[in-house]
């Protein structure tokens, strides 16, 4: 079990055990994406997502806006 309550960046879910989400760390060059630890997790500008699809989105609209 978790010590945090982590939120989705897409849907709002949230989840003292987020076992199965995705983290993404970004700048504007790079897109770093992690199968969730607590490190990552809690590390500064990390973003939480509750499972594929939604991190999908976020890396979508990232690509949009980085070829823009």
């Amino acid at each position: 079990m978790y010590g945090s309550t982590y939120r989705c960046e897409i849907c709002g879910e949230e989840s003292d055990n987020p076992q199965h989400w995705i983290v993404i760390h970004c700048c504007e060059a790079r897109l770093i994406i992690y199968k969730w630890t607590e490190e990552a997790a809690n590390a500064k500008g990390a973003r939480h997502y509750c499972g594929e699809r939604h991190a999908q989105v976020y890396i979508g609209r990232w690509l949009d806006a980085a070829c823009c």
